[in-house]
């Protein structure tokens, strides 16, 4: 056993659960798409519960391992960044069709408010991110480039709520108009 295997078991397992939910995706489902037995699960995995809490530590660091080369490019301006790291992510849901939405958001949807444990991780891995785009806010406003009537982390608290509902309206209309809306009230209107 390794920990190759182990990571497969994550992706396979995040891909299914991604687009069906947590709940609605069984254990031999998972099993079956990483062509592993029962016992490989069982020797990472305590449960399906510790299996999902896994997950999302594993999301959280494929998406950071992502989008930390556009957060932190020192040769563009802090509001740039940040405006860069929201496109990343508005090209990765167009090529999944605007129909997935966030897998840390989509968790928290089923999740957060019956299950203490996925709720408790759910809400670090946001409050890490809120963190990042808090300095990102802070560092703007050191050059002059944030309003000074915006508090960065009230700021970053505010833009992430609004990104996770967009995210929800992205899948009920399978489109991008959501996100760029967001794209164009965050930047052109909140942040001008």
């Amino acid at each position: 056993m390794t920990s190759d295997t182990r990571e497969h078991i994550l992706v396979c397992g995040g891909r299914i659960i991604h687009h069906k939910g947590f709940t609605a995706t069984g254990l031999q489902e998972i099993l079956r798409a990483a062509g592993v037995p029962k016992g490989s699960f069982y020797f990472y995995f305590k449960s399906k519960e510790a299996f999902g809490l896994a997950l999302v530590d594993y999301y959280q660091s494929q998406i950071a391992e992502q989008v930390r080369p556009i957060l932190k490019d020192a040769s563009k301006p802090p509001l740039a960044r940040l405006a860069n790291f929201f496109l990343w992510f508005r090209t990765h849901f167009e090529q999944e069709g605007f129909i997935k939405g966030c897998p840390i958001g989509n968790l928290i949807q089923e999740l957060g408010d019956i299950n203490p444990a996925f709720r408790e991780k759910l809400n670090h891995s946001l409050e890490g991110l809120i963190r990042f785009v808090a300095r990102l806010l802070q560092e703007a406003r050191e050059q002059n480039e944030l309003p000074a009537r915006l508090e960065p982390e009230a700021t970053a608290r505010y833009i992430l709520s609004a990104w996770q509902g967009a995210l929800i309206r992205m899948k009920a209309v399978a489109g991008p108009e959501p996100l760029d809306t967001f794209q164009r009230m965050t930047f052109e209107v909140l942040l001008a």
